[in-house]
């Protein structure tokens, strides 16, 4: 064996040992199974989901018109820029978490602004923040 060779071992090991130490704990507990996260209550609120998108051309228009105006605001959170938009009929649903009020006012300010909109209704919550 080369001299050359011994250094890439090592960096294999050390790489492997790194790998280990910064597995979730949850992961190792569960003997190398993820545990599923806890998002239940979410789950079973009642309202409308993405799935629940019309297929027809003018709402999927408007959700695109709505995404693309929330995306281009830079000063919105990356929660803002990922909310639910559920077009039907110009009816427009929005879901999700957000960082703040001020925040989910001008989310909602931002898809009453677009044509075609008949009416928001703001599911919208402030997540809490982290500490």
């Amino acid at each position: 064996m080369s001299l050359r060779a011994k250094p890439y071992r090592y960096r294999f090991c050390i790489m492997g040992a790194a790998l280990l130490l910064s597995a979730p704990a949850s992961y190792l507990r569960a003997g190398g199974q993820a545990t599923a996260p806890d998002d239940t209550r979410a789950n079973q609120e009642p309202g409308k989901t993405a799935d629940q998108q019309k297929e027809n051309a003018s709402d999927r228009e408007l959700a695109r018109q709505i995404r693309k105006a929330l995306v281009s605001d830079k000063s919105l959170s990356t929660y803002a820029h990922n909310v639910k938009i559920i077009a039907a009929n110009g009816t427009v649903t929005l879901r999700g978490p957000v960082r703040s009020e001020d925040e989910k006012a001008a989310i909602e300010a931002k898809a009453k602004g677009i044509a075609g909109v008949t009416d928001v209704r703001n599911e919208l919550t402030v997540a809490p923040k982290r500490t």
